[in-house]
């Protein structure tokens, strides 16, 4: 007996209002973001360090830096700029699923054939600009708190303070061109992938539009590690960029020159990306896979109280 016609539309949708669907993306989106940067966020913070620096990476002296840290400064350092990544990631993650959704129904990917390449991508990609733009200081903050001892900016509200009276409003869209470039290539691919990859289950595995957990988060790790190879170099030139205090690094085309002049193409450009096929899988495998099992979880309750007030 062949398998019926697999969907990407969520037969719960027809059942709810538009306010609905989108409170439901928000909420599960936010709790999936927090989540997954929570779990990470030691070595998300070893990685920026690395970036911002002229020193080499290796995995040795990024456990080397954990260590140090640790023993140094204490256990939650190692979670040092990690309010600074929720008071980002949170409306962030919220934003950016939400706009993935919305961003599919304008496009109408779901209703071309389980959606073209081309429309699967472009939602992906302005769905991450759309978040990018909307949450970009806090993503600056969270790099400046990453980077620094506690003494320099004690808080969050600390490094707004003084990035706004040292460097002025102009420094919290510091490495903003880049960034952008960046994410249109991150979120493009990586929703890209993890929405190919669970067509690719529906029609040869499971045609049910909720794909098993464990399946989720592992589309959701191979869409991060392709995601995040592939705009990699621009997130170091970002991460330049955003911490820079001193005028080093003034613009997109300085800094690409600068780190390809001192420290070459694989040393500079891709410096700490190892630690990024660490984190990068378990961060959004984690995201991905939450976000669609809460979401779907808010929407069936939904639609069971809609049901129940009907009787």
């Amino acid at each position: 007996m062949g398998k019926s016609k697999s969907t990407n539309e969520d037969p719960k949708l027809k059942h709810l209002t538009n306010l609905e669907i989108v409170l439901s993306s928000l909420s599960a989106g936010a709790l999936a973001g927090a989540i997954a940067k929570t779990t990470i966020a030691p070595l998300d913070r070893t990685k920026i360090n690395f970036q911002i620096s002229d020193k080499t990476y290796s995995t040795k002296k990024a456990f080397k830096f954990l260590l140090e840290t640790l023993r140094k400064q204490g256990f939650f350092a190692l979670w040092r700029g990690n309010s600074a990544t929720m008071a980002r990631i949170v409306p962030y993650s919220a934003i950016q699923f939400t706009a993935h959704e919305q961003w599919k129904r304008v496009l109408r990917v779901d209703q071309h054939n389980n959606g073209s390449h081309q429309r699967r991508f472009f939602a992906g990609s302005l769905a991450g600009m759309t978040s990018q733009a909307m949450t970009y200081p806090f993503d600056l903050a969270r790099a400046r708190m990453a980077v620094t001892h506690k003494l320099e900016y004690a808080t969050l509200r600390e490094v707004f303070q003084k990035i706004y009276s040292l460097e002025g409003v102009s420094a919290f869209w510091r490495g903003f061109i880049p960034t952008m470039a960046g994410v249109s290539l991150y979120a493009g691919m990586s929703f890209f992938t993890y929405d190919t990859l669970k067509m690719l289950y529906r029609e040869h595995i499971n045609n049910a539009y909720m794909i098993h957990p464990m399946a989720s988060m592992l589309s959701g790790a191979i869409a991060g590690v392709l995601g995040q190879s592939t705009s990699y170099p621009l997130d170091i030139v970002r991460r330049r960029m955003q911490t820079d205090t001193t005028g080093k690094y003034p613009n997109m085309h300085q800094t690409i020159l600068y780190v390809y002049r001192t420290e070459g193409i694989r040393k500079g450009f891709y410096k700490g990306l190892t630690m990024n096929w660490i984190k990068g899988p378990i961060a959004v495998g984690i995201s991905y896979s939450t976000y669609d099992n809460i979401r779907d979880m808010i929407r069936t309750s939904l639609v069971k109280i809609r049901r129940n007030s009907l009787v």
